[in-house]
């Protein structure tokens, strides 16, 4: 099997990278806010890796929401940076890429603490597998994540923190903003691992 990892260039995925060390990785530009800076970092980390990179790039910043699209959330938003079926549409584009580049399984950094997203959960994961097996190519998705925390995950890693430094988890920015959701947890995993920067 070849295997794919949708790779945003933040903590987690980049954990991912590290542990599983896929065939390919592959990043998606979709009219996010912080574009410019995950795909920095994905780009170093698979580098870093020597993981094939691949960057798929399609403005849907007209169907966004919230923190990353810089508008307003929609009323039914469960958090600030929800974006109207994100993960369903990224795992679509990156299956798209994966299954053209000839891999059968995509892997996603969905984490246990992921569940005040609807598809951060672990039905929505096996609901997408069963969708995407069904379909020319016999894609598989995978969450190796899922049963574990951002700190469990990079404990679980082992990867090394000049790789995590790459890391990028702003919601707002192609740098660090901060202030926001994904600032704050970079920072507050970073601080239960030992490494808080204050």
């Amino acid at each position: 099997m070849k295997s794919a990892l949708l790779l945003s260039g933040g903590m987690d995925s980049t954990a991912i990278a590290y542990w599983r060390r896929p065939d390919m990785a592959i990043t998606i530009a979709y009219g996010q806010r912080p574009a410019a800076g995950e795909i920095r970092a994905a780009e170093a980390v698979c580098d870093a890796l020597q993981i094939e990179h691949h960057l798929v790039k399609c403005d849907l910043s007209a169907l966004g929401s919230g923190d990353m699209a810089g508008q307003t959330a929609l009323a039914i938003a469960p958090v600030p940076e929800w974006w109207p079926y994100r993960n369903q549409m990224l795992v679509t584009l990156a299956a798209m890429k994966a299954v053209s580049a000839g891999a059968d399984r995509l892997l996603i950094g969905c984490l246990r603490t992921d569940c005040q997203h609807a598809d951060g959960r672990a039905d929505f994961i096996t609901a997408m597998d069963a969708v995407l097996s069904l379909q020319e190519g016999g894609m598989r998705i995978e969450a190796p994540a899922i049963g574990l925390s951002a700190v469990e995950l990079i404990e679980r890693s082992g990867v090394p923190m000049e790789i995590l430094a790459w890391a990028h988890s702003c919601h707002t920015s192609d740098f660090a903003c901060g202030m926001c959701r994904g600032c704050r947890k970079h920072f507050e995993t970073l601080k239960a691992l030992g490494h808080s920067p204050y």
